[in-house]
């Protein structure tokens, strides 16, 4: 039970991982104009990968000072995620060796 749990989490870190790179992918391609958001798909895209990053990556933006143009939140946002999942590593190496050696 606790290997299915284990993957389940981390198949979704990884999953909103690829959700925050496509976002940003996707609003440097917006801005440039390259996308056309008027087009109905193309904006259902869009407001689907905001509503779903946006929540994570507004409080990183109230903290961060203005850069200019320059939005590195995403980068911030991803490795917030890559930590947690190394985290996620050794709590699962800890539970199941049965041995709290590995968080240390």
């Amino acid at each position: 039970m606790i290997g299915i749990l284990y993957w389940l989490i981390s198949e979704v870190i990884t999953l909103y991982i690829w959700a925050v790179i496509l976002a940003a992918i996707f609003s440097m391609l917006a801005a440039f104009g390259v996308l056309d958001t008027r087009n109905r798909v193309v904006w259902t895209i869009g407001d689907f990968l905001y509503r779903v990053t946006e929540p994570a990556l507004r409080p990183i933006r109230n903290v961060l000072p203005s850069f200019g143009n320059i939005d590195i939140s995403p980068l911030i946002l991803i490795l917030l995620l890559q930590a947690a999942r190394m985290l996620l590593d050794r709590l699962y190496e800890a539970l199941v060796f049965g041995s709290f050696r590995p968080l240390l």
